[in-house]
């Protein structure tokens, strides 16, 4: 087990370092990396995760390789314009809501978007249930607008019935996220009436084949996204999408780019907007590189401790 720190070459979702622990098996590596304000009730499917890279390993893909968008923090319009161009991809996935009152400078960023995208690409907007429903529908309808047609708004409110009443009042579609993720048994939330689109994460929901169960379960159009893991753990994300029976829409695997170190030696990188699928993690190589300090590996190991079934231990 080796416990590393990831520094960030954006700040994203609230955080400029990431952390996790690296477990090893015979299949392999596996990436156990809850964010820090996850109990540990919360925690005990990402490491389901991680166990399942390492000693179980993956189902076959049906796909060779899968489509990307490229992602946007909450940063100023050149900078989000000089993202995507430089990304290769078609659709782009930009966050808002990052603040209260931050509307102004979300259009400005998704506008930025659309240019560097130009009419052909995809735009979505990720605003991580930061909204009420009133809020949500006049944001929506403007970014709508800055962007010259959303392809969907990812969890723009916390609750199902909130997602529910927001998207019986735009004419964009709605995606789940937390709602199925941080749901209490996500194989029996119904999302149907709620979103339009599920997106996936296979570290919090438990593994690949669980994800696959899920996606299943909810019966919607599913994109497979990050949770911001390291090379190790990404690549478990990619073997989800990989291995969905069908794949309509890119998937928000790209966040690589904003790691400014990385465990492993050659981390994926978008190919003309393209990861290529893999059959078992990368080597972490370069994990030595990149140590917690004593205190957080002590943290991190007694957090696993408290977590990890007692026959794995």
């Amino acid at each position: 087990m080796f416990v590393y720190s990831l520094p960030m070459t954006t700040r994203f979702r609230g955080i400029t370092v990431r952390e996790g622990l690296l477990v090893e098996g015979p299949a392999g590596w596996g990436d156990f990396c809850p964010f820090p304000e996850y109990d540990d009730a919360e925690s005990r499917a990402w490491y389901d995760a991680a166990h399942e890279a390492a000693f179980d390993g993956w189902p076959a893909p049906v796909r060779s390789s899968v489509p990307v968008n490229a992602i946007v923090p909450a940063v100023p319009p050149a900078v989000a314009h000089a993202m995507v161009r430089a990304s290769g991809c078609g659709t782009a996935k930009v966050k808002v809501a990052d603040a209260p009152g931050s509307l102004p400078e979300d259009l400005a960023r998704v506008e930025a978007v659309r240019d560097a995208l130009g009419p052909g690409g995809h735009v979505r907007v990720d605003a991580n249930a930061r909204w009420t429903v009133e809020e949500a529908v006049t944001a929506i309808r403007a970014l709508d607008r800055a962007a010259g047609g959303l392809q969907y708004v990812e969890q723009p409110c916390a609750s199902l019935e909130d997602l529910a009443a927001v998207r019986r009042r735009v004419d964009v579609r709605i995606a789940a996220d937390e709602s199925i993720r941080r749901a209490e048994d996500p194989l029996r939330v119904a999302v149907a009436g709620a979103a339009d689109v599920a997106v996936l994460k296979c570290a919090p929901l438990g593994g690949v084949r669980r994800a696959l169960e899920v996606a299943q379960a909810c019966g919607l159009p599913c994109v497979v996204s990050s949770a911001l893991e390291s090379g190790v753990g990404l690549a478990a994300e990619i073997a989800l999408a990989g291995a969905l029976p069908s794949l309509e829409f890119a998937c928000g695997l790209g966040t690589g780019a904003l790691l400014a170190a990385d465990v492993v030696d050659d981390p994926q990188a978008p190919v003309d907007g393209f990861l290529t699928v893999p059959t078992r993690a990368p080597e972490p190589t370069r994990r030595h590189e990149v140590p917690a300090d004593a205190a957080r590996t002590r943290w991190w190991l007694d957090r696993l401790e408290r977590i990890r079934p007692a026959a794995q231990a």
